[in-house]
C-alpha cells in the first residue's frame, strides 16, 4: 500500500508534467487536444491522490484545497462530456503554482 509522502510526489509529478506543456500558452492549450487531455489526466491524478491521501494528513494542512482538487476530479472524471476547458485553463494558471509550492513544503516536512 502506498504511503502518503508516495502520494503527494504524486502529486507533485503530476504538476510538472502539466507544468511541461502549460508554457506553451493558453492558445496553444486551446488548439491542440492532446494537451486538453493530458491537462486533464494529470489533474485527475492530483484529485485522486488528494482523495487518498489519510485525513490526518489533510487535517494537518488546512492551506491546502484538498476538497476542490477532489472535485475537480470527480466531474473530470463522472462529467467528461460537461468538462470546461476554461476552468480546467484556470485551475492550471492560477491554481497549481501555489499547489506546487504547498505540496513541496509538506513533502519536507515529512
Amino acid at each position: 500500500m502506498r504511503d502518503d509522502r508516495e502520494k503527494l510526489q504524486d502529486i507533485l509529478e503530476a504538476i510538472e508534467r502539466i507544468d511541461r506543456y502549460a508554457v506553451q500558452g493558453r492558445q496553444a492549450f486551446e488548439q491542440n487536444e492532446l494537451i486538453q487531455t493530458w491537462f486533464t489526466q494529470n489533474l485527475q491524478v492530483i484529485g485522486e491522490a488528494s482523495r487518498s491521501l489519510s485525513s490526518a494528513t489533510r487535517d494537518q494542512h488546512p492551506e491546502v484545497s484538498w476538497s476542490k482538487m477532489i472535485g475537480m476530479r470527480n466531474i473530470l472524471t463522472h462529467n467528461y462530456f460537461e468538462i470546461d476547458l476554461d476552468i480546467v485553463w484556470l485551475a492550471v494558471e492560477q491554481e497549481l503554482p501555489s499547489l506546487k509550492q504547498a505540496i513541496a513544503a509538506i513533502l519536507r516536512s515529512l
